[in-house]
């Protein structure tokens, strides 16, 4: 799937993600995607929150994997572990790069980076594992 089929996928099966990311680019082994923050991602203190670079993570992790096998809805997180650094920069979006370390027919490992739009410190890492359902057959 292209940039705009993932977009498409996302206002078509989670119409309540419509408006909050955005797909930068594709990359080789993975992709970018952009959390774009509003008032409803921000925590007291005027930082984003944990549940919203989580949400970032998980769901950038989800389209690389989709990029790659296509429209599969079904396809879960069964593992995350995500470290929190740094606050990310006030005012800013998040970005979020991908990198797939393994997709196999039934789990798929990545490892999300995300960082403050202009910035280049890491502001949290998540490694995911995802659960891939088995190919349905035609018959």
């Amino acid at each position: 799937m292209n940039e705009t089929a993932l977009r498409e996928f996302l206002v078509s099966d989670f119409p309540q993600a419509d408006g909050q990311y955005r797909v930068e680019r594709l990359t080789d082994d993975g992709l970018i995607l952009r959390l774009v923050v509003d008032h409803m991602h921000l925590r007291p203190g005027g930082t984003v929150s944990g549940p919203a670079m989580f949400g970032l993570a998980d769901v950038a992790v989800y389209l690389a994997i989709l990029s790659r096998i296509g429209p599969e809805a079904l396809a879960v997180t069964t593992n995350c572990s995500i470290d929190f650094m740094r606050k990310p920069e006030a005012g800013r979006d998040v970005l979020c790069d991908v990198r797939l370390l393994k997709l196999g027919r039934r789990l798929a490992v990545a490892e999300a980076h995300l960082t403050s739009d202009g910035g280049s410190e890491i502001v949290a890492r998540a490694s995911m594992t995802y659960s891939i359902p088995p190919a349905r057959d035609a018959g």
